[in-house]
């Protein structure tokens, strides 16, 4: 992507670049994403004040009233804490109406769409570059007016420096002494590579040396990451990215990955808090309904786990298989599966974590007998280990100090699910009642209500709830409830199977509360 002294000269510089998210815009072009407006405010308050980034995007002007409640939400909550400026909205050259519905929302800033191929311009509009031109700084015009800070797209940027260089220079021309502050490059159609990002942007920056350019990747060749970095090596002083790479098609930059390479192989300075990536990339997977995947670097849920016994062995004597990217950094920690490849030494790790002590005779036989539930394909946690040390080494499985006595639920249509239980928790027996959302929900509330009032105790925090079909089985069969919980400062992670999803969800609770007793 460079050569090594040029690299090397890059990292002398340690230049600061600007993080633009734009989650809560280009992100909700994923299909099936649209998200609240109160949602949308939880996403910009966490990026904003938590992870830091230098701006937001949260709309196209002229979308939706919904659209126009949340931008003066944001807005609002932006102007208290001194970053209105930092947020932006998309408008387009459109008679002026996007920059009055900006606003009447309250904004400072309009990312102003123009486009940035010859064939865009002729063929999308009808328009000679000339009218084009005019168009937009009648725009940008009556932008300043208005008082608001004006930064340009120039759409199908890409394919114009491949195809229209000629037009992308004379738009650029018109322009480049106008008040715009940034002009922002998009690789609308996601077609570039990380060499011809560096060819077209290192002309873009020898014929407009002070000028800021931003770069904005779309991923449909995979290549989104590499070339928001070819891009930064090539004189880019801004890079666009979403919260868990969502965008349209194939989506855009995730920013997780940006940042930590950015950091990690370029020495690049950002604002990016980089141990609230985690918690954000949570709250836009639970707000969107996209599921991250679990060997996404930086924020899946596998990328901290280590499988092979080897690995844990090497960990043991000196982390030999670690590197910069400790989960610590992210707020996270490290783990060591449980299965048919884990060997002695990730048991001995969990073992550890647990605070068991077991000889090396003992040892090998739970080593034994989780490799045996690995070939049939079963899911074994850290919280299942005590389970199998007492099966194994024939003790008494550990008393349930928690139990469920009995249990009704209901649902009737037009009215919330109900939910009546009595449980036994170290020997004295509780009573409660509760509705809600659903079965499992109601049954959860009557057990918080026991927790609060009864026991005067924090109930943990259900932080996922994940219900599929154990591998390997068929759709008739058994299904298997994967939750995770917050307790304190510590996650608990329990697994119930039942051929019920209420009853398998019931059992994951239950083992979860007997863990926190015990």
């Amino acid at each position: 992507m460079g050569k090594p002294e040029q690299i090397k000269s890059y990292r002398s510089v340690q230049p600061y670049i600007e993080i633009m998210d734009c989650t809560l815009r280009d992100g909700e072009q994923t299909s099936g994403v649209s998200f609240l407006p109160h949602e949308k405010l939880m996403i910009a308050r966490m990026l904003l004040r938590d992870v830091n980034v230098d701006r937001i995007e949260v709309a196209s002007a002229r979308v939706s009233e919904g659209e126009k409640d949340a931008v003066k939400m944001i807005c609002r909550y932006a102007r208290q804490i001194d970053k209105l400026e930092n947020v932006e909205v998309l408008g387009f050259v459109d008679g002026n109406k996007s920059v009055d519905w900006i606003c009447e929302c309250g904004g400072k800033t309009i990312n102003l769409l123009t486009k940035g191929s010859l064939k865009h311009c002729m063929q999308q509009l009808g328009k000679t570059v000339e009218e084009h031109v005019a168009d937009i700084k009648k725009s940008i015009e009556y932008a300043v007016s208005k008082g608001l800070n004006v930064n340009i797209y120039l759409e199908d940027w890409s394919n114009g420096m491949k195809d229209s260089p000629d037009y992308v220079y004379e738009l650029m021309d018109a322009l480049v002494d106008t008040p715009i502050k940034r002009f922002m490059l998009p690789d609308t159609l996601g077609i570039m590579n990380p060499l011809q990002v560096i060819e077209f942007f290192r002309k873009m920056v020898k014929r407009y040396p002070n000028t800021h350019f931003d770069f904005h990747a779309h991923n449909d060749y995979d290549l989104a990451v590499s070339n928001s970095l070819a891009a930064v090596l090539s004189g880019a002083k801004g890079i666009h990215v979403t919260v868990n790479g969502l965008g349209e098609r194939c989506g855009n930059a995730p920013l997780s990955s940006v940042q930590v390479i950015l950091k990690d192989q370029f020495e690049a300075k950002t604002g990016v808090i980089e141990d609230k990536l985690n918690d954000i990339s949570r709250l836009v997977e639970g707000y969107s309904g996209i599921a991250i995947a679990p060997n996404q670097p930086i924020i899946g849920d596998n990328v901290f786990t280590q499988v092979a016994g080897v690995h844990a062995d090497g960990d043991n004597k000196d982390n030999l298989y670690c590197n910069d990217l400790v989960p610590e950094r992210f707020g996270r920690k490290r783990e060591y599966a449980l299965g048919k490849n884990s060997g002695k030494a990730n048991i001995a790790r969990n073992l550890q974590e647990l605070g068991l002590e077991l000889t090396p005779e003992q040892t090998a036989k739970v080593t034994k007998r989780i490799t045996e539930l690995g070939d049939r394909k079963e899911i074994v946690t850290q919280e299942d280990l005590p389970f199998i040390v007492s099966d194994v080494l024939k003790h008494d499985a550990p008393e349930d100090n928690v139990k469920l006595v009995s249990y009704m639920v209901s649902s009737a249509y037009g009215l919330k699910p109900l939910a009546s239980i009595k449980v036994e928790i170290n020997g004295k027996q509780y009573e409660a009642d509760s509705t809600g959302d659903g079965q499992y929900d109601a049954f959860v509330k009557a057990l918080r209500k026991i927790y609060r009032d009864n026991l005067n105790r924090e109930f943990p925090v259900l932080a996922n709830y994940a219900v599929t079909i154990p591998p390997g089985g068929r759709t008739d069969a058994l299904v298997q409830t994967v939750i995770t919980w917050q307790n304190g400062d510590k996650i608990l992670r329990t697994r119930g199977l039942d051929a019920d999803q209420i009853e398998a969800a019931i059992k994951a609770t239950f083992k979860m509360l007997n863990i926190i007793e015990n």
